[in-house]
């Protein structure tokens, strides 16, 4: 229940790659324009748009003959599920009279522990609707312009991470309600200030865990800026998040300022929680040995094992070398491998054993 605190202005999603367009516009309609002439467009909040008509909720930029334009709702998650603390109306979003597209809201660090407002489409009005992105063969690109204030809580997607998890947190829920997690950009998650983009293959959880695992981080992170600065200083301190998942190359990417950049996990089996993922790149490798490996899991999953492609290598470094044996840094594209080498008589190199060394986090 941390409390989310950024300044931040427009996402929008689209099943396409990534546009810099909007950043090199000159004028906030023109960036509008150029964000709502990209193809594959689903929905782009300016926070400028709205109904016409009372409540005047914020709306989306959609295209041209979409019926949905995705009102958005002001919630208290706390008092949703927690039965705690108020509800939470548009006063709890002020306006800045600034940002990239003209207009911006600032969702503020609270000190109430039952205060957590947000802004979102209820399900029954986004479910199977375009933005309800799901299924096989899918690609979806996620951008948000955001001064960090702090935090590294989610800023935009459909991700609802569930009460049903049985952990002190959610001890006094009063709505249980399963994981339904999709798609979501976060001010970091596990990296501050990074951009982190998440996924989820079955709503749920992945590699045994209880959290979904499939994230990104960019190599970049933003700086934390105070609201109070002064106004040149917030006008020069905007950052675009950004996160890709490509079905294609089933590749998931963070992307700061335009920026993915390379990160890399070092030991991820002692990580608190990669470790899940350490361990069903095990159980996958020692699964493809024929019969029970020691250290084998029979139960474990097939669907959950991470079998990433090891078959391209990119580099080698010798870490030791003796007389009989050899001990190599493998590295592909996306993981780096111990890899523990013994001379035969013959004077050949005969693989004995293989580790997990470092897991690549953005893509």
């Amino acid at each position: 229940m941390k409390s989310p605190c950024s300044t931040l202005t427009a996402f929008f999603i689209v099943c396409s790659t990534l546009s810099a367009a909007a950043n090199l516009a000159a004028t906030p309609a023109d960036r509008i324009a150029a964000v709502t002439a990209t193809p594959g467009l689903v929905a782009f909040w300016d926070f400028v748009q709205r109904e016409p008509a009372a409540p005047h909720r914020f709306t989306a930029h959609v295209p041209a003959g979409a019926t949905n334009r995705f009102s958005l709702d002001a919630g208290n998650y706390i008092h949703d599920f927690w039965g705690e603390g108020r509800t939470a109306t548009y006063a709890d979003f002020p306006l800045l009279g600034r940002g990239p597209f003209g207009e911006a809201i600032r969702i503020r660090q609270e000190t109430d522990a039952t205060f957590r407002p947000f802004l979102f489409v209820p399900r029954a009005r986004l479910h199977d609707s375009p933005i309800d992105l799901k299924g096989p063969n899918l690609s979806v690109t996620v951008v948000v312009w955001a001064i960090r204030e702090s935090g590294n809580h989610a800023l935009a997607g459909i991700w609802h991470e569930g009460t049903d998890l049985k952990q002190k947190e959610t001890s006094a829920i009063k709505k249980v309600e399963r994981g339904q997690r999709q798609y979501a950009l976060f001010a970091g998650l596990n990296k501050e200030g990074s951009a982190c983009g998440h996924v989820s293959e079955n709503g749920a959880s992945s590699f045994l865990n209880r959290y979904a695992l499939h994230k990104s981080n960019s190599a970049d992170q933003s700086p934390k800026v105070p609201a109070d600065s002064p106004a040149a200083v917030l006008e020069a301190s905007w950052q675009c998040f950004a996160m890709t998942s490509n079905h294609a190359t089933q590749e998931l990417t963070g992307w700061l300022n335009g920026v993915a950049g390379d990160r890399w996990l070092e030991n991820p089996k002692t990580d608190n929680l990669i470790k899940s993922a350490y361990n069903a790149w095990l159980q996958g490798r020692l699964h493809r040995e024929p019969g029970l490996q020691p250290g084998e899991d029979s139960a474990f999953p097939p669907d959950q094992f991470y079998n990433p492609p090891e078959d391209q290598l990119v580099s080698t470094k010798v870490l030791s070398e003796s007389a009989d044996e050899r001990v190599e840094l493998r590295e592909y594209r996306y993981t780096r491998l111990q890899v523990t080498l013994r001379r035969g008589a013959d004077g050949s190199f005969t693989e004995t054993a293989r580790d997990l060394a470092a897991l690549r986090l953005n893509s």
